[in-house]
């Protein structure tokens, strides 16, 4: 069947795809080219192959060991964070690092190594990644860790799944006495109000994040600071989710429902503290299942970039260029990255900010304004995200990524995906 990237882009068939249900079988012997496929969150095409086989890894979900006491979890790679969520937060543990869904696999994870609110104090999602079984077209297997194996481990955090399968996975939870998070709330206008709020929240929370109205000028926006709640239940039951039933013939977000959006949610009420469960601060989007088809058969892009730290003006630039477009996002997500450095080769966090915007498809037009925000993050040294990505050129990606030439070596000749295929030499 055709599958599509959660962006709904376009169909990408493959030729043939294949249920992987354990961990200790061997990778088919095929003419064509292999892709893990986990749980189809990755916006662009990373996590398509089309014309070669895709192996669907949600078949290899158990939980094989766990320390009480240290909080290390090994468990196969096709296993969701959210099922990790529901069997350890009763029991008093977290995952260290978690992106906006819940609905990824652990494998999919380390292949994005993957950030979360928490960056300038805990890293990506790789820093506590103690080791993993890397299972090569060859029928070798690699244990890979920062001491076994470490190029190959190097190589494959953030490696978009082309050094081989990732079967399964040791990794570190972080201790919790609650399921609850108590969060600050503060409105913010323009982008110097914006720094002076983080610099003090990074310095005294674990996460930090901001909504914008990337269509404001001056931009303004909402900043969330949250730390665990140190009391109150260990309860990971989460409501039941709504659900978009079917997918539009268009958009629904457009420049009148973009700004009407935007202008409630500002000004909607709002507590300067709350406690909430840990759902609705990490995943607010969670609670939609398939909210990706309230843009319509043509799709979305999202488009995320870091800058580094002290490239302010182009920030400024990017926003202006963005209002001017009339091409805003609803959901855009504003905050920084700290000096924690990523252990993968091609990992996407670096030491700066990161802005991340939905935009809907509009054809030509939105990429007519992706290019001219390409020519801004480009000259601040900056780069986009992979995971996210669905037109990145190659040029723009062998720059913006300094160690893709020590990469080219750990490919494994057999896997291969639509993005590597579009931006590797």
């Amino acid at each position: 069947m055709a599958l599509t990237s959660w962006g709904q882009l376009s169909a990408s068939p493959a030729a043939e795809e294949r249920w992987w249900s354990h961990r200790d079988a061997d990778l088919p012997t095929l003419n064509g080219t292999l892709l893990a496929y986990g749980n189809g969150r990755s916006y662009g095409d990373v996590g398509l192959n089309s014309g070669g086989t895709l192996l669907h890894t949600r078949g290899m979900k158990r939980f094989m060991a766990f320390d009480e006491h240290s909080g290390v979890l090994t468990c196969e790679a096709g296993v969701l964070l959210a099922e990790i969520l529901e069997v350890f937060v009763p029991r008093g543990w977290f995952l260290p690092v978690t992106p906006g869904t819940r609905f990824v696999t652990v494998g999919g994870a380390i292949a994005n190594d993957v950030h979360s609110k928490n960056h300038h104090g805990a890293g990506s999602f790789g820093c506590h990644v103690r080791r993993f079984e890397l299972l090569r077209s060859d029928g070798s297997r690699r244990l890979c860790s920062s001491s076994e194996n470490a190029e190959w481990f190097a190589a494959t955090l953030g490696g978009l799944g082309l050094t081989g399968l990732i079967t399964w996975v040791e990794m570190e939870l972080r201790p919790i006495q609650s399921a609850s998070m108590d969060v600050e709330n503060t409105r913010f206008h323009g982008l110097d109000e914006f720094f002076a709020i983080n610099a003090q929240a990074e310095a005294q929370h674990d996460y930090t994040v901001a909504w914008i109205d990337c269509l404001a000028s001056p931009i303004r926006g909402i900043f969330m600071a949250g730390d665990h709640a140190t009391s109150g239940r260990l309860d990971a039951t989460i409501g039941k989710a709504l659900s978009v039933p079917l997918t539009p013939p268009v958009s629904l977000i457009n420049g009148v429902s973009l700004r009407a959006f935007n202008q409630i949610y500002f000004h909607r009420p709002l507590a300067a503290r709350q406690r909430v469960h840990y759902a609705p601060f990490f995943y607010p989007l969670d609670s939609v299942l398939h909210w990706n088809r309230i843009y319509g058969r043509p799709g979305f892009f999202q488009y995320q970039f870091v800058l580094p730290t002290a490239s302010r003006a182009a920030l400024d630039d990017i926003l202006r260029c963005i209002a001017k477009s009339g091409q805003g996002s609803f959901l855009a997500v504003l905050k920084t990255f700290g000096d924690k450095p990523s252990p993968g080769m091609l990992s996407f966090p670096t030491q700066g900010v990161t802005l991340a915007l939905d935009f809907p498809n509009r054809g030509a037009s939105t990429r007519l304004l992706f290019d001219s925000l390409d020519t801004l993050v480009s000259a601040a040294n900056g780069r986009l995200y992979a995971a996210k990505d669905a037109r990145m050129s190659a040029e723009f990606f062998r720059r913006s990524y300094p160690r893709l030439e020590e990469f080219m070596p750990f490919i494994d000749a057999k896997f291969s995906s639509d993005f590597a295929r579009r931006v590797f030499p």
